[in-house]
């Protein structure tokens, strides 16, 4: 673990609850998933962190994703001023006329099938490769699709969370 790291941890187990909880919010929307990581509160390393992360992401009910899910704006439509969104859909931002107009269409027909947004760890990813992610995955069962959201969500938490913890400590 970096010094970075370990200061940005230190700081985040130190943080008074709501400060923590609020941070975690902006992590991922469930409720039941900042209250396992607060419970846990505090880490000794990041991985701990991480693996608290990924436990309660395993331990979420369908109404828990949803509230995640929630959180989440659509794939090419980041809300305005959501840096963090804008970031990591960065391979839309770029793309085609063409393709955002396609990733729209099938933006709409995911939710119309599945009754949320398409949820993918975007990070590093093209849009042609978010578009074929949610052309290949429209096609799962509601109960396939509801275990792949949760895989993703667990990366872009991870993603988060390390971002958390890399924040220098501050006075």
């Amino acid at each position: 673990m970096t010094s970075t790291s370990a200061s940005g941890l230190a700081r985040f187990n130190t943080l008074e609850e709501s400060s923590a909880r609020a941070e975690l919010h902006e992590a991922c929307a469930s409720t039941a998933w900042a209250r396992h990581l607060l419970a846990a509160r505090p880490f000794a390393t990041a991985e701990d962190l991480y693996a608290a992360s990924d436990a309660a992401m395993a331990e979420l009910s369908a109404e828990d994703l949803a509230e995640a899910m929630a959180g989440h704006p659509p794939i090419g439509r980041p809300k305005p001023g959501d840096a963090t969104s804008s970031r990591e859909q960065a391979g839309m931002a770029g793309a085609a006329e063409e393709l955002k107009a396609e990733m729209l269409e099938l933006n709409l027909a995911y939710q119309e099938k599945f009754g949320h947004v398409f949820l993918i760890c975007a990070t590093g990813r093209t849009g042609e490769q978010m578009r074929d992610a949610v052309k290949e995955r429209i096609g799962n069962s509601p109960e396939q699709e509801r275990e792949i959201v949760r895989t993703e969500l667990g990366k872009i938490n991870r993603i988060r969370l390390t971002r958390l913890v890399e924040q220098d400590a501050r006075p």
